[in-house]
């Protein structure tokens, strides 16, 4: 057992906490559902601990799905599917690359900067490094990239999926604190951006000590020509963006709204251009109840277990733990991000975010910290860990669509993961970057 003092209470861990761990880790080895996981640990601790009756748990599950915010979740995973299959996505693919072709690997930067143009619209990670993976690896490896770094590169970009306003991840990370989604899509906006970077400056210093790709061989005319010429041709692509941007940053939506309106103009535009049909819509709507099927009992499940973890004091023990070893605020910090990015290596966002944040909130404010700039921290170094070998999540996305080997993926993956530590690092200690856009009176 573990016992911690904290502010004259003593807070008791026994084995109804121990067991529940122990169930939830050997169901995770043994390949379980991870909503099944938590569910089966959450109804346990339960009963061990008595934190909440059984009679609750159905009512708490309904509970913690009913929440408007989470509207958004469906729409905007639904927004990603809709715009592959109208191929849309192909548009900002296109002018992602009459940005960059002017340069020195090109279309490497391309593939960036579409993974953050797809992110900006889906939210999820997932999606986006198997929808832009499927369009560009072979391209990529055609313009003289190996596959493993390829598909690196790819899993990097596409970690800018959560990372990226609007992010499924931000509306979750809200609900579980009670944060405006809005507040934290619009505190997201330049960390996003600065990851994006990252990555982008990656690929670029790498290209140039191998020189995978060529190019920068377009006058200034001619670059500006062939990018007036593309962005003529797919402009329409650009009102989805465009619209939840607005929408959002504006204030004249909210992020359920805006994905709803993303939603509607998308299909619009899909029967617009015949690339969308009624037939379609089955197919469609199926393949995002799917995901969507996989993140709402994560949520359900994960609610009451918070719940039991708060009521038998776990994160004033977590906290009283930690802070009996070092209270450096420094040292602190870097424990939160390691704990995070391991987190990330192994888990879905959904449920690191509903376990986790209850338990390291308590620490960041006994550090000080602002609880924004601890949102964007936690999500970034989540972000970091799905790309983090060997067990990067989105490592093994990439490395299904492609057949390519996890292992190599994973060793081409580290620079990229190096850069990221760097804007990590620099969201921990500069809470500037964090609050910049922030109205003053919730910096």
């Amino acid at each position: 057992m573990l016992f911690q003092t904290i502010q004259d209470q003593t807070v008791v861990l026994g084995w109804d906490f121990y067991v529940p761990v122990i169930i939830f880790v050997a169901f995770c080895a043994l390949a379980v559902p991870i909503w099944a996981a938590i569910g089966s640990a959450a109804i346990v601790m339960l009963i061990m601990s008595g934190a909440l009756p059984l009679s609750l748990v159905g009512e708490s599950l309904f509970d913690g799905i009913d929440a408007f915010a989470l509207t958004a979740v469906p729409l905007f995973i639904l927004t990603g599917d809709v715009l592959v299959r109208t191929g849309l996505s192909r548009k900002f693919l296109n002018v992602a690359e009459a940005l960059t072709c002017w340069a020195k690997g090109g279309f490497g930067s391309a593939t960036v900067l579409v993974c953050g143009m797809f992110s900006a619209i889906s939210g999820s990670d997932a999606a986006g490094a198997a929808a832009v993976g499927r369009m560009t690896i072979d391209r990529l490896v055609e313009s003289g990239y190996p596959r493993p770094y390829a598909c690196a590169l790819v899993a990097a970009g596409a970690c800018t999926g959560i990372l990226i306003p609007p992010s499924i991840a931000y509306i979750i990370i809200g609900l579980v604190l009670g944060i405006s989604a809005s507040t934290l899509f619009m505190a997201a906006l330049i960390p996003g951006i600065a990851i994006l970077l990252s990555i982008l400056v990656t690929n670029i210093v790498m290209n140039r000590i191998y020189a995978y790709e060529g190019g920068g061989l377009m006058t200034t005319g001619e670059w500006a020509a062939n990018l007036w010429n593309t962005i003529k041709t797919g402009w329409y692509a650009f009102l989805v963006p465009g619209i939840i941007f607005y929408g959002i940053f504006s204030g004249r939506l909210t992020p359920t709204e805006a994905g709803a309106t993303a939603v509607v103009v998308t299909i619009i535009i899909g029967f617009v251009l015949g690339t969308l049909k009624l037939s379609d819509f089955p197919a469609m709507l199926i393949s995002s109840a799917k995901v969507n099927g996989v993140i709402l009992p994560i949520i359900a499940f994960s609610l009451p277990l918070a719940q039991a973890l708060a009521i038998m004091g776990v994160p004033q023990g977590f906290v009283a733990s930690v802070t009996s070893i070092t209270d450096n605020p420094q040292l602190l910090i870097l424990l939160m991000i390691f704990i995070l990015i391991c987190a990330g290596c192994v888990m879905e966002t959904t449920p690191n975010i509903v376990i986790l944040a209850p338990i390291l909130k308590p620490l960041a404010d006994s550090i000080g910290m602002h609880e924004i700039q601890f949102c964007i921290l936690m999500i970034t170094s989540l972000g970091v860990g799905f790309i983090t070998p060997p067990l990067g999540l989105n490592l093994f996305v990439v490395s299904g669509i492609t057949g390519e080997s996890i292992l190599r993926i994973a060793s081409r993956a580290v620079p990229f993961v190096f850069f990221m530590l760097i804007v990590v690092l620099m969201l921990a200690y500069i809470p500037a970057i964090s609050l910049t856009m922030l109205p003053d009176n919730l910096r």
